[in-house]
């Protein structure tokens, strides 16, 4: 039974879909004005993580992200550039898509632009006009955040202490034209030179926290499965998500509020683009695996902080190692196998997958299931290092390895195929070895390193590894 720990409750409750066998799934995108950072790519791992796993469950899940492409952020940057907005969007979207398939993350099944939804969204901020939760000043729009009973749930502060942090961080001009510090805006009046869109209101372009109400609603449904983003949303967006949804439908928005936690850097600061301690998976993967950097974000408990540092993205890289190494020389097997079939092989691994699943469904917990996958691991090392091993049961165990390693996104791509001046090299080596010439053959052995072939000596041969 899958236990989800739901932000709004702040309680783990056992998971039921609205539909069976389908999840409806919105988690908040990017603003595209730059590249994504590790900490932006720590929240898009860990709801892949989450989405792979439902699947394994059996799921259809349907998984909505969109895309941020106006606001003050983007317009800045493309007068910096000297570029408009929408060139802003196109150059970092096309960047984001090409991050994210390095991290090995499964695209959205769709991933909306605010932009390509302005007339539903202003559709339905008159909505939220005529029920009285908004009101138009001076060109902008904003909501009654007061006016909704439970506003401050989600984030569990109450209405004073917004108040008195609303007035902290409001400027006079937006001050006059609000009838609360707390309200919000769903529309803002463009200013001179500004992208815009007309509306009933003049011209302008739509607050954040509006689009998202949109999106998830136009895809999903006034009533959804799971909302996700990282732990920094909760309050103002997903807050105001909430009010802004339910005001407008008259149904419950969301059935369970999902946030993971932050990357952190040196003296455990968050990671952010304002702050400007940030590193871009962009960059990232010009120096580091992909895979590593995808191990890295998906071996923590996605609620739990991240620390980002060098030695950490080596540990992955070191257990990620084992994993594969572990695969590939079973694999190596396989060319030999000629041995009986052990009936017990099905039931530990029977046994290490339930352990899995009962670790994943305790809120996605990763931490433990990556116990059961080096179990997998153990269990594929020893049977490897048999003096015969059958193929059904090697098999049986690569299986188990691919389908639980690859809810954490780890690809196998199996045993490259060796170029023939490299396997010539190889088999002067295995020549040189049987010879007992060992200065020829720690040579050639040094000189295929060099070369990025890792070569290791077994009973049954020789087995080599490409090096990543």
């Amino acid at each position: 039974m899958l236990k989800i720990f739901n932000t709004y409750t702040r309680e783990k409750e056992e998971f039921k879909s609205i539909h069976p066998d389908q999840v409806n799934m919105y988690v908040c995108g990017p603003t595209v004005y730059n590249y994504i950072h590790i900490g932006n790519g720590r929240s898009i791992v860990a709801f892949d993580t989450i989405r792979r796993y439902l699947e394994y469950l059996g799921y259809d899940v349907k998984f909505v992200s969109n895309f941020t492409d106006v606001d003050d952020k983007m317009i800045k940057e493309a007068a910096r550039e000297n570029i408009t907005v929408p060139e802003v969007a196109d150059k970092f979207i096309k960047a984001f898509f090409e991050d994210i398939d390095e991290l090995n993350v499964q695209r959205a099944t769709v991933n909306p632009r605010a932009t390509d939804n302005i007339p539903e969204i202003i559709e339905f901020i008159k909505v939220l006009i005529e029920k009285d939760y908004a009101y138009e000043s001076d060109g902008d729009v904003f909501y009654r955040a007061r006016k909704f009973k439970n506003y401050g749930k989600l984030s569990d502060m109450d209405i004073d202490q917004l108040v008195e942090g609303a007035s902290e961080h409001i400027g006079e001009a937006e001050f006059d034209k609000k009838q609360d510090p707390i309200d919000f805006a769903l529309w803002k009046a463009a200013k001179p030179g500004e992208i815009n869109w007309d509306s009933p209101w003049g011209k302008g372009r739509p607050g954040w926290h509006i689009e998202c109400s949109v999106m998830s609603t136009k895809y999903l449904g006034n009533n959804f499965d799971i909302h996700g983003g990282g732990q920094d949303l909760e309050f103002p967006h997903h807050e105001n998500e909430i009010a802004q949804s339910e005001a407008e439908t008259g149904e419950k928005f969301v059935n369970y509020w999902m946030h993971n936690g932050f990357v952190t850097v040196e003296n455990n600061e968050k990671m952010s683009k304002s702050l400007g301690n940030f590193v871009t998976v962009h960059d990232l993967v010009k120096t580091t695996d992909p895979q590593v950097i995808r191990f890295f974000l998906s071996s923590t408990h996605y609620r739990r902080p991240l620390e980002y540092s060098k030695s950490n993205l080596q540990k992955a890289a070191d257990n990620l190692d084992k994993i594969k190494t572990a695969y590939n020389n079973l694999s190596f097997r396989l060319k030999d196998a000629s041995g009986a079939k052990d009936d017990t092989i099905a039931d530990q691994i029977s046994k290490i997958t339930d352990d899995f699943k009962t670790a994943m469904n305790d809120d996605f917990n990763v931490q433990n299931g990556l116990t059961s996958i080096f179990e997998l691991v153990t269990l594929a090392n020893n049977y490897s290092s048999q003096e015969a091993v059958n193929e059904d049961n090697a098999k049986e165990i690569l299986k188990a390895i691919e389908t639980l390693a690859g809810i954490m996104g780890v690809k196998f791509n199996g045993q490259d195929e060796l170029s023939d001046e490299i396997q010539s090299l190889v088999d002067q080596r295995d020549e040189a070895r049987a010879n007992k010439d060992f200065a020829t053959s720690d040579k050639l052995r040094d000189q295929l390193k060099d070369m990025g072939v890792i070569l290791e000596d077994t009973p049954q041969g020789t087995r080599w590894h490409i090096d990543d």
